[in-house]
């Protein structure tokens, strides 16, 4: 699966020490449509998300084509929205779900 794994995340309580907390993960969907080419969406999937690597970028993209969606990753809120903020500000279309 493209899912990086969530990460846990650290917050200090006076008197307790260091608590380690899991953020619950959210999945981050690439949608297909008739505007943009393949080789654009490549090319943006790999600048927008750091985590994917070249061939992961290419199955993201084909599966959207041909099934209308695809999971682009799995990760916490935060950089999910980053993540689709990223891809629609380069003309694709992505939403985000809790996974």
């Amino acid at each position: 699966m493209r899912a990086a794994p969530t990460e846990p995340s650290t917050i200090e309580q006076a008197g307790t020490g260091t608590v380690v907390v899991t953020l619950p993960p959210y999945r981050l969907l690439l949608h297909n449509d008739e505007v943009n080419s393949m080789d654009h969406v490549v090319q943006v999937l790999l600048q927008s998300v750091p985590e994917l690597a070249p061939e992961e970028a290419v199955a993201v993209m084909l599966e959207a084509h041909a099934e209308g969606v695809a999971l682009v990753i799995v990760c916490p809120l935060e950089r999910a929205e980053l993540y689709r903020d990223r891809l629609r500000g380069q003309g694709l279309t992505a939403t985000i779900e809790r996974g």
